[in-house]
């Protein structure tokens, strides 16, 4: 069993939601985010998911744009981030950490380092999942198959315009959790509408057996709360990346850990039996 697959089971054996706070590598410091990292999970994280910044992130907003903009230009790529989860694994060996991308970083230390280095030294520095965006799942099942072998999930994205035949080519190959995008357009945009996320959520399980989390205009204890009466785990990046942008080092962990804190009290306020009756399958 994975170390995400053992977190969730863990969570649906008490009832409750998981936490998934998304920080881009090497932002807004190119040395803190190991430190980051483990404020977030003294804060309640139950998963992590690391930004792997890349100078062409079509998904992203001006937000999160701005963030990889900045880690690039500290020197942060592909090695820096693996190097980083490494350093995350010396004093935390259970929580689970996902990195999330595009497939150019990827493929770019596969042609640097071989072939098969990237999934071998992902594995060794302690990477448990892979978001890549612009993998479809009709394309991946070797990758896919390879990374399991390796002990890491290939996680993938559903949208709001997901058919049920794109659910079900999703569910054949994705292992972890799935990653459904509440808003159309990019990380930051619109308006989160909880009752549609709500109706949508039930549709997916048809396909999918593994946990859906919600991640993408979930910005405070309100939304959080809500999304986590449907879903299995609750993603927020965008907010985050706001909180500490320009903050002085020394206020950076803190900040994040109280903010995470209230959404995890938030989410724990759930009642216990309607959580294990959603996360349950």
């Amino acid at each position: 069993m994975s170390r995400i697959a053992a977190t969730f089971a863990a969570l649906r054996k008490d009832g409750r939601r998981a936490l998934i706070p998304y920080v881009t590598a090497g932002f807004p410091y190119a040395d803190i985010t190991p430190e980051l990292m483990h404020g977030m999970v003294a804060a309640g994280a139950d998963v992590i998911e690391l930004g792997v910044p890349f100078s062409d992130p079509m998904a992203d907003g001006p937000v999160i744009q701005k963030a990889g903009e900045a880690a690039l230009a500290s020197g942060v790529g592909m090695k820096q981030v693996l190097a980083m989860v490494g350093a995350f694994r010396e004093k935390d060996t259970t929580t689970p950490v996902v990195l999330m991308g595009y497939a150019n970083p990827v493929e770019h230390y596969g042609l640097v380092h071989g072939p098969d280095a990237f999934i071998r030294d992902a594995a060794a520095a302690g990477v448990d999942g892979l978001l890549i965006v612009d993998y479809p799942p009709e394309e991946c099942e070797d990758f896919a198959a390879r990374l399991r072998s390796a002990g890491i999930d290939l996680i993938f994205l559903l949208a709001p315009t997901s058919t049920s035949e794109r659910m079900a080519q999703v569910a054949r190959i994705a292992s972890g959790y799935v990653y459904y995008v509440s808003l159309k357009g990019v990380t930051g945009a619109g308006h989160l509408d909880t009752e549609a996320v709500g109706r949508m959520i039930p549709r997916i399980r048809e396909h999918v057996g593994i946990p859906v989390g919600v991640g993408f205009g979930i910005r405070d204890a309100r939304t959080a709360q809500a999304i986590g009466s449907a879903a299995d785990a609750v993603v927020i990046g965008t907010k985050i990346i706001q909180l500490i942008d320009g903050q002085p080092r020394e206020q950076v962990v803190p900040v994040v850990r109280a903010f995470l804190a209230g959404i995890r009290e938030a989410l724990d306020a759930l009642p216990a039996a309607t959580a294990k009756n959603a996360a349950g399958r």
